[in-house]
């Protein structure tokens, strides 16, 4: 299938992965984590509360500072059970004492790698509410700012968060996704909903290939819409994450595109 590519403007983009998600949910694989280092920029690695252990974000954090890959923190809200996608926020007061614990643990683990702790990216249920959600987003920022401040923090492209964040202070990276299906607000298609996913690896690369290019996506309706994009993201946990990971880093190169964080 061909793929336009009439937009050269961008000839640089960071793919990002969420990594490190070790869970007794189902069989997680260590290995092909470190595969997929080979074919992103950045990383997120969990952080414990929806996944995760020291010893597999030890032995990632190390292949990835020597393959000079960023490394960010990958916060979610402590929900094991669900893999953090459930809605179950705490009181803020609390929420904001999770992600220090989260965020300065996973910033210490690669310090002593002797990297440092690139960027921030909530996960899940926490990303998609803190989107547009003033109070949720702003104890994320006052996390951020506490523990790490020199950390850039990873936003869905056009939310409130990264209007917020950047008030703040916060270098801010607007990010859209290659794996998920959009609604006509910007905002990412319900994982109850049987089209959340794009799990055809040509229909993938095409919206890959648009947001790289013209950042654009097309909705589910049909409409397209711009979005700012300065990283896309695969998701680890996807049961076609190494395939597209090769596939995108493949067809971007062939078209002149570095995959580079910043």
């Amino acid at each position: 299938m061909h793929r336009t590519y009439q937009s050269m403007d961008k000839k640089v983009i960071d793919i990002n992965c969420d990594m490190g998600e070790s869970t007794h949910l189902w069989n997680y694989s260590l290995e092909q984590d470190l595969r997929l280092l080979d074919y992103v920029s950045s990383i997120n690695l969990a952080c414990g509360a929806h996944a995760g252990d020291p010893i597999v974000a030890s032995t990632i954090i190390e292949s990835a500072y020597h393959k000079n890959l960023a490394i960010g923190a990958h916060p979610s809200f402590f929900d094991r059970e669900n893999f953090g996608r459930s809605n179950c926020a705490p009181a803020p007061n609390q929420l904001f004492q999770e992600l220090i614990f989260q965020i300065a643990g996973l910033k210490a683990l690669v310090n002593w790698s002797g990297a440092i702790l690139h960027h921030v990216k909530p996960h899940g249920a926490l990303y998609n509410m803190a989107a547009n959600d003033k109070i949720l987003a702003g104890v994320i920022i006052d996390a951020v700012k506490e523990v790490a401040p020199e950390a850039q923090l990873y936003c869905l492209s056009g939310s409130g968060m990264a209007i917020w964040a950047r008030e703040a202070g916060i270098q801010v990276r607007s990010e859209c996704f290659s794996d998920r299906t959009y609604q006509i607000d910007g905002t990412l298609t319900s994982r109850k909903s049987p089209n959340a996913l794009i799990e055809n690896k040509e229909e993938m690369l095409k919206q890959v290939a648009r947001l790289a290019t013209t950042g654009t996506v097309v909705c589910v309706d049909g409409s397209q819409i711009a979005l700012p994009v300065d990283t896309i993201c695969i998701h680890g946990d996807g049961k076609f994450a190494l395939d597209y990971a090769i596939a995108i880093k493949k067809d971007l190169t062939e078209h002149g595109i570095a995959i580079q964080w910043n």
